[in-house]
């Protein structure tokens, strides 16, 4: 599932080619991808929410997307210049992200594409495997009153220790892995950097929020924030930022991640072999000794 660090590295990318276009024509291939009216309109800002991207036109509508489980953007760059952190990208290249697939360099549409932007100047694709994404046409000044983005918590950069802790206090006998993937609770952290967190603040994922002192919630808070500033900064971890024949692609989980996907290996910090467990449900990787049950 693409996580916060994605969807910003989406909002980023995004930017680069679709300000200053104009959305010309919406076309829906499956009615359940698309809540809403179809509009028109240049676009003027891209946001974002949580794991929630707006776009917004200067017709006073936006676009709330959300990729969900297995929702991808794919934008055919058809005639126009954008620039990238490696440099400009030519006419003809393309930009996608989301759930990593062979739809990022393959021809489009095909049977997983959901809904078609038309912009002067390039071609949006929401690509839905699985089709729990959504695409959602409303009012600019009621964005922020939606009822999917009115429940988000604040982001870990966004968040006291104070209120980080009273948050953990209200459910205190929940299991922290747990806590901390409840977006309500504190917002964008998924699976990958629940666990990369838990293992920098050397806190076990079973571990009652509760139980959690005032430092290790600060701890865990500043290990929130830190692995998802590094992700960002590398473009996220299971998905690829600017695409064309070779596949670019993010590599935290190549340079940065320290326990996710890394079971049977040596610790970074002590040597014992990262195991993967099940915690609250998912698939959660740690290290036995760094991060003992408390």
């Amino acid at each position: 599932m693409p996580e916060l660090p994605e969807v910003e590295t989406i909002r980023r990318g995004l930017k680069g080619f679709i300000t200053s276009k104009k959305l010309l024509n919406t076309e829906i291939l499956c009615a359940k991808s698309f809540q809403g009216t179809p509009t028109t309109g240049t676009v003027v800002n891209t946001r974002r929410f949580g794991k929630a991207l707006i776009i917004d036109l200067d017709n006073g509508q936006s676009l709330l997307i959300h990729l969900r489980m297995t929702g991808q953007l794919i934008y055919d760059n058809a005639t126009t210049t954008a620039t990238s952190a490696s440099g400009p990208l030519q006419s003809g290249n393309r930009f996608a992200a989301g759930h990593p697939s062979e739809n990022f360099v393959s021809a489009l549409p095909n049977k997983q594409t959901r809904v078609i932007m038309t912009f002067d100047g390039g071609t949006l694709y929401f690509n839905d495997q699985r089709k729990f994404g959504f695409i959602k046409v409303l009012p600019t000044a009621e964005v922020e009153n939606d009822a999917f983005i009115k429940k988000l918590a604040p982001e870990p950069w966004q968040m006291s220790t104070d209120d980080f802790c009273t948050r953990l206090e209200r459910h205190k006998n929940s299991l922290i892995k747990a806590t901390i993937l409840d977006q309500t609770i504190i917002c964008g952290l998924g699976n990958i950097y629940a666990d990369e967190a838990l293992f920098a603040a050397g806190i076990h994922p079973a571990t009652r929020s509760g139980h959690l002192s005032r430092e290790e919630a600060e701890r865990l808070l500043l290990s929130a924030r830190a692995v998802m500033e590094k992700s960002i900064a590398s473009g996220g971890s299971t998905m690829a930022t600017y695409v064309k024949a070779d596949g670019t692609r993010g590599d935290y989980l190549d340079k940065f991640a320290q326990v996710f996907h890394r079971e049977g290996q040596p610790c970074p910090r002590c040597g014992t072999k990262i195991v993967k467990i099940r915690v609250a449900g998912r698939g959660t990787h740690l290290c036995p000794k760094c991060q003992e049950v408390a």
